[in-house]
């Protein structure tokens, strides 16, 4: 049995990992601080279901609220563990224009001092921690080359967020060429799926539909993002978990995840609506700042070193979403 720590773990992409983990017999320790970014109940709520997995699986489950930037926590969080799957951070592209200083002391800070806890309990404990880190598609910013390629120029992100992302990869980079610790980046491609948070725009629109308000379009509704379902980037996260540092994988590698395929923001949107049985009402605004016009991931990488195949496509991931929509709603777990 090994033991992970998922930094993040009650957040959307980080509550799916740990209950994998689990559910596989793996033990497992979140560290998140419950940043008020959207309601704490939902991340309460997807703690609770961590809890609720591990005793259905007789597994070996703890979780520490706690700060990246605090030494202590950190210390704690990462005592015995065999890697660390790093996905907290100040995440969206539109808050990291208004607060760059929040999100480059989080994202940055906050990395730095989980890599030098790793190195320190690499030291004591005798062996090299496996080490996974959770980027975005973001970093590509405006290319016009796709799909998308991990040895594409990645030189000029367009946020904040992006740009926290991109240096934390060369972090991480800088990280095991200084230490020899294996590291793994994965650049997440628009992700969806139950528990998503609330200002994504899956979410949002589903939540507006459904109450039959008129839903922001930014642009002509032409835009198109390479949508991955979340169970789909869970098999690449522990595949990555997995494989790093052994015989099949460098020692610092970047792979995309993605679903392979886009879909326009009209296109999201009538989706969504007809999943709702409801006629979404769109109000067309001007392109945001930080916006890009399309994601694609190139996922032939992954494909190769990871066995990744994407498997749930967006006509049957919404219909999904919706459904557990209804039901937290209902339940009271989210707004």
């Amino acid at each position: 049995m090994s033991r992970y720590l998922v930094t993040g773990g009650c957040g959307f992409i980080g509550s799916h990992v740990v209950e994998r983990l689990l559910e596989r017999g793996d033990a497992v320790r979140v560290l998140d601080n419950f940043d008020p970014f959207y309601d704490r109940r939902t991340k309460e709520a997807n703690l609770a279901q961590a809890f609720a997995r591990s005793e259905a699986c007789a597994g070996d489950f703890a979780f520490v609220e706690g700060d990246l930037r605090e030494p202590t926590a950190v210390a704690r969080a990462t005592e015995g563990c065999d890697g660390i799957v790093h996905l907290a951070a100040l995440a969206g592209v539109r808050p990291s224009i208004e607060r760059p200083v929040d999100y480059w002391d989080v994202n940055l800070t906050g990395t730095q001092c989980l890599l030098n806890a790793a190195l320190d309990r690499a030291k004591v404990e005798g062996r090299k921690l496996r080490f996974v880190f959770g980027s975005s598609s973001s970093v590509y910013g405006g290319n016009d080359k796709v799909p998308f390629h991990e040895d594409d120029p990645v030189l000029a992100p367009v946020s904040p967020y992006a740009a926290t992302k991109r240096s934390g990869e060369l972090q991480c980079s800088t990280f095991h060429h200084l230490t020899g610790v294996p590291v793994s980046c994965l650049r997440f491609f628009t992700v969806f799926g139950p528990r998503q948070r609330p200002e994504m725009a899956i979410h949002k629109f589903t939540r507006m539909i459904e109450d039959g308000q008129e839903i922001p379009m930014f642009g002509d509704g032409s835009s198109s993002r390479d949508y991955t379902f979340v169970s789909d980037i869970v098999d690449g996260v522990l595949a990555a978990l997995d494989r790093c540092g052994n015989g099949q994988h460098p020692g610092f590698r970047i792979y995309n995840l993605g679903g392979a395929a886009t879909t326009t923001l009209r296109e999201l949107i009538d989706t969504i609506g007809k999943a709702l049985g409801k006629e979404p009402r769109v109000q067309q605004l001007p392109d945001q700042p930080g916006d890009v016009p399309r994601t694609f991931a190139d996922v032939s990488r992954a494909a190769a070193e990871l066995d990744y195949s994407p498997k749930v496509p967006v006509a049957e991931g919404i219909p999904r979403f919706v459904e557990w929509y209804r039901d937290a709603r209902q339940k009271g777990e989210i707004a």
